[in-house]
């Protein structure tokens, strides 16, 4: 199984993002994450059925968060993160790819492998293996080592790159999962979820658009941190 777990926005004030987010979300309190320090970065990872939207702030020059925010012009989709297979984060299969590791954390409940952005041609791209399943470290303790019960989340997320075709295929190889069609669209938890390629007005990624499924809501939409989100019932999917 392979999934969309999380995605990260970058943004220059992350208190003020953070709570639109949570008032947007309806979620509970968010888990702030120190270890996040290392990176130069304060962060907020809100919940969202069995997903995760983050917003990462710099918090000290010279972070990659930050170098992106200048390139981008603002607030953004900075990031993804899939959950799947112990094979794919397996250190020879990246090299076989021809992609460079920016990071990897090996834990007893999970590893974590950050993916060179140059190398994919898309946002900064993470690949983890989690165990137990449906567990996720990074959303906090009651996430470590087990998954609370939860339903819904990601359902669809597009990305603005300078050519969609060429990164949808690279995505595809690195994800191993089949390229849909021609319109640069990318299946994931067996067909629930999908990753979009579009043409970008420049020359960086960037999240722009994601659509998520929740239990009990009503539909809605808004503009949060430079990326337009969308929810909809769990009922009518």
């Amino acid at each position: 199984m392979l999934r969309l777990r999380q995605l990260v926005l970058a943004a220059h004030e992350q208190a003020q993002v953070e709570q639109a987010l949570r008032e947007f979300l309806a979620a509970s309190a968010p888990h702030h994450d120190p270890d996040v320090g290392r990176f130069g970065l304060i962060n907020a990872v809100l919940a969202a059925g069995c997903d995760f939207v983050e917003v990462v702030s710099p918090s000290a020059p010279g972070t990659a968060a930050g170098r992106w925010l200048t390139r981008n012009g603002g607030d953004g989709g900075y990031m993804l993160m899939v959950d799947g297979p112990p094979t794919l984060t397996a250190p020879d299969r990246l090299a076989a790819l021809a992609v460079r590791e920016v990071h990897r954390v090996e834990l007893p409940d999970v590893v974590d492998v950050h993916l060179h952005p140059r190398d994919t041609g898309g946002v900064l791209l993470a690949l983890d293996t989690v165990d137990p399943v449906r567990s996720w470290r990074w959303a906090g303790p009651a996430w470590t080592g087990s998954s609370p019960t939860c339903a819904g989340g990601l359902r669809e997320v597009t990305v603005a790159v300078p050519d969609p075709g060429e990164v949808a295929g690279r995505w595809a190889a690195l994800l191993d999962v089949p390229a849909v069609g021609s319109d640069h669209r990318l299946q994931l938890d067996d067909g629930r979820q999908h990753l979009s390629f579009t043409a970008g007005p420049g020359d960086v990624a960037a999240v722009t658009a994601a659509r998520l499924a929740l239990p009990g809501v009503e539909h809605r939409a808004a503009d949060v941190g430079g990326v337009r989100f969308e929810i909809v019932p769990l009922e009518e999917v």
